[in-house]
């Protein structure tokens, strides 16, 4: 039996995103029954689940999936990273935002996503298709990764011929090897790896679940929170934009907007320096909040006015 409050919208969420309001646990059930046994009154006297347990927060994003999405089956290979849907989804509306900026305020109405890194979840590629219609291609280093996302993709009719999945085969590389001669992106996103180390990833991760839970977390619970793909990489979060920004300048006439999530403020300066040497003419930083944490997207361009007068002309006035 779950107890629903009406509460206020969580701030910092985007108007739009479906999950401002407390979660409606018993929608939720309803959508996604194996998720009562682990819905359970917390010490406020409001029902919840155990962020801090690994199984509870799959099948949470299981249940919101079904609920918001549409999508039936969905489910990652253990120790894959199960990511937080109203953050995810406040990316994909902020970066519509966008759009219908470029587009003189209308979102236009056919448009192509490149999600670098898609992961197993495949999350970004389902909401974005749910709420706007988009097409997606992702990429990813791992090869799992892809067989779970494809798996994702072939269960749900939903996502059927929207869907398309490329392997990355380079980790030295984010676009090139994936980007095609012939392919045209409105936009691109990512979520960066944003540990430089194992080490730094596992300290990360402990500080997480200690906060959830209050307690030291067992070392066998630490890998739900992702794979080395997913949480780390050589030069952490600050290399892995500097590579994004270098390559994209490669493909400024294939995409109208590049973007990337960046959890640290510290990389900020960095990342606009590397933009203004690549030839950005348009940057644009977005503040983005989710409870306590906080982060931003930021999203550049190489078109000029008369470049995205050709791009508008080419593909949104169809």
């Amino acid at each position: 039996m779950t107890h629903p409050k009406t509460t206020p919208p969580k701030p910092g969420l985007h108007p739009r995103n479906a999950h401002r309001q407390r979660y409606d646990f018993a929608a939720l059930i309803a959508a996604c029954p194996d998720l009562a046994p682990f819905v359970a009154r917390n010490a406020h006297g409001d029902d919840s689940v155990d962020f801090a347990d690994p199984a509870a927060v799959k099948m949470l994003n299981r249940a919101l999936l079904a609920h918001h999405y549409g999508i039936a089956h969905w489910d990652i290979p253990p120790g894959y990273l199960c990511p937080p849907i109203p953050g995810r989804a406040d990316y994909i509306h902020h970066l519509a935002d966008l759009l219908a900026a470029s587009n003189g305020g209308a979102l236009p109405a056919r448009v192509n996503v490149l999600d670098v890194g898609v992961g197993a979840n495949c999350v970004y590629p389902i909401i974005g298709r749910a709420v706007y219609g988009w097409r997606f291609v992702g990429s990813d280093i791992d090869p799992l990764a892809l067989r779970s996302a494809q798996a994702i993709v072939d269960a749900n009719p939903v996502l059927a011929g929207a869907v398309r999945l490329r392997r990355q085969a380079s980790s030295a590389n984010v676009f090139r090897g994936v980007i095609k001669r012939d392919d045209r992106f409105d936009l691109t996103l990512c979520n960066p790896p944003f540990h430089a180390s194992a080490q730094e990833a596992e300290a990360g991760t402990r500080r997480k679940l200690t906060n959830l839970s209050g307690k030291r977390p067992a070392k066998t619970v630490l890998n739900f929170g992702g794979q080395h793909a997913e949480l780390w990489c050589d030069g952490g979060e600050a290399g892995f934009l500097r590579t994004m920004v270098s390559e994209s300048a490669g493909f400024a006439r294939q995409c109208c907007w590049f973007s990337s999530l960046v959890s640290k403020e510290a990389n900020l300066p960095g990342l606009y320096r590397a933009l203004k040497q690549a030839g950005a003419r348009r940057v644009e930083t977005i503040a983005m909040a989710q409870g306590q944490k906080t982060s931003r997207l930021v999203a550049w361009s190489y078109l000029d006015e008369a470049g995205l007068a050709e791009w508008r002309a080419a593909r949104w006035a169809r």
